[in-house]
């Protein structure tokens, strides 16, 4: 007899104030890809990591292969043949790749041996990562690819994947699915969470769909429409956006000949960076992760004050040498593309959060130690809680309990909240489920039909394509000429991701 290669049965964890999984059954055959799908809060996440070990359940019952088992932590489950992809990353980032791939691994392997063995599977799976690199150094896309390599270096029976293309270029998802087909063929199982409902469908062939913590339902992805999904996972169809073609106003941001030298041997250099964004227009920059978008991110933002006098101008203002303050003075907001550390101090609450770029609840901000207006600041939270739907425990709730995806609606509605006149965006949609998405987008195009100039940085095509007016891409440090979005076609996008714009036609 052939049993499951995964059982839950009733499994329950409940919070203060929330109850995350609520008697949830779930069975994974061998060899079988089986999703799981729920909106931002459904309790998906949760139930991986007590899968893995990194949470005990409050009640229930896990068996694999058969066997009852009481997993205590992540090193138990990596030694049964449990392996997970977090989509908040587990690295550390002041030591190497390598580094960090080998503290998971069998400790009589050498730091050489298990170099060349990401370099190996790297090759192998068309998953580029320099072993060498410090973390610190790398893009979110490139943190997934090692977060990838370290999983299937541990050769797993069952391997749980949360969000694993979230940040992946087209290219690089289709390699990714091959190699999880390859896997699957070879007997390994595959829990694996999305909200992208297409991948969803063409890779999986069982799913559960979870809501409120509960299973709501059982189904064969492949015998189902986005739309049915949809409606099993959020109770509705997500709302369709209307993009109407505008004209635009003045220009907001302008960078001319932008040069930049790394600050890292990792990094990369900017090399005659030239775009501009305009009043009531969204302007879309795709790219494979690493190719230069922190760099350019860190010049817009003000993170990075070296760029060249006149080089980075907000209307007729050189902006070139001040910080960020001094840029949210003059109307831009930034959303960065790391929720945690850079968009929100995981341990602050929501309200204490708004203070990274908010200052309306501080009385004299002028004066050092002004106080602050915690009424005022909580009254803030709240609002942007109940505007972009933030399942939250309120504004007082810290902001690593949030799943990843209600942490990113917080921060955009932080940032739109603002009102601001020019609005830079990295991975806007990351992580977040088809409705939150729908709604995140919608903000973006009413921000841009209020007049607001917006710079969007991702790697989602159809996210590009979805919201935006004209596209560049960025490769090697330099940026493509841009193109009218409707002009623009995904196999065009995905040849100038590998900078061959210049190249005849």
């Amino acid at each position: 007899m052939t049993f499951p290669r995964l059982e839950l049965t009733g499994i329950t964890k409940a919070y203060p104030g929330v109850v995350a999984n609520s008697e949830v059954s779930l069975t994974v055959l061998p060899g079988q890809t089986h999703a799981v799908l729920g909106e931002n809060g459904a309790g998906k996440s949760t139930l991986m990591k007590i899968i893995y070990g990194a949470i005990k359940p409050d009640a229930g019952q896990m068996r694999f292969n058969g066997q009852p088992v009481h997993i205590r932590n992540p090193k138990e489950a990596r030694a049964l043949g449990i392996s997970m992809v977090f989509q908040h990353f587990n690295l550390f980032d002041t030591i190497t790749v390598a580094e960090n791939v080998w503290l998971g691994l069998d400790k009589s392997l050498s730091l050489d041996q298990v170099s060349e063995r990401i370099s190996s599977k790297a090759r192998q799976y068309g998953l580029d990562i320099d072993p060498s690199r410090p973390v610190h150094t790398l893009g979110v896309g490139e943190m997934q690819r090692v977060e990838i390599i370290r999983a299937l270096l541990t050769q797993p029976q069952l391997l749980i994947l949360d969000e694993p293309t979230s940040v992946l270029t087209p290219q690089a998802v289709e390699k990714l699915f091959v190699v999880l087909q390859q896997l699957a063929a070879e007997g390994c199982s595959i829990l694996y969470i999305s909200h992208k409902l297409h991948e969803i469908r063409a890779l999986c062939k069982a799913c559960t769909v979870l809501r409120g913590g509960k299973v709501t339902g059982v189904c064969n992805p492949a015998e189902e429409s986005n739309a049915s999904l949809s409606k099993l996972m959020i109770g509705a169809e997500p709302p369709q956006l209307k993009h109407e073609v505008r004209e635009p106003g003045a220009a907001r941001l302008t960078v001319r000949d932008l040069r930049l030298a790394r600050e890292d041997q990792f990094g990369v250099d900017l090399g005659g960076i030239n775009l501009e964004v305009r009043a009531g227009e969204v302007l879309g920059i795709a790219g494979v992760s690493g190719n230069g978008q922190r760099e350019l991110l860190y010049a817009l933002s003000g993170e990075d004050r070296r760029a060249p006098k006149g080089s980075i101008r907000m209307g007729e203002v050189d902006v070139s040498a001040q910080d960020p303050a001094a840029r949210r003075a003059l109307g831009l907001h930034f959303v960065p593309e790391e929720r945690l550390g850079r968009g929100a101090v995981p341990t602050l609450s929501l309200a204490h959060n708004l203070l990274l770029t908010r200052t309306e609840a501080i009385a004299w901000p002028g004066f050092a130690g002004g106080w602050l207006q915690l009424a005022q600041l909580r009254a803030q939270a709240q609002r942007i809680i109940e505007r972009f739907g933030v399942k939250a425990n309120g504004p007082d709730s810290a902001a690593r309990s949030l799943s990843g995806g209600n942490l990113q609606k917080f921060i955009v509605g932080r940032e739109i909240d603002a009102k601001p006149a020019l609005f830079i965006v990295s991975q806007p949609t990351w992580g977040v489920d088809v409705g939150a998405s729908a709604q995140i987008r919608g903000a973006i195009l009413a921000l841009r039909d209020a007049g607001c100039a917006v710079l969007v940085v991702s790697e989602e095509l159809d996210e590009l394509f979805e919201i935006c007016d004209r596209l560049q891409v960025i490769a090697h440090g330099k940026l493509s000429p841009s193109i009218a979005a409707g002009q623009a076609t995904v196999a065009q996008m995905g040849e100038w991701m590998s900078g061959l714009w210049e190249a005849p036609a």
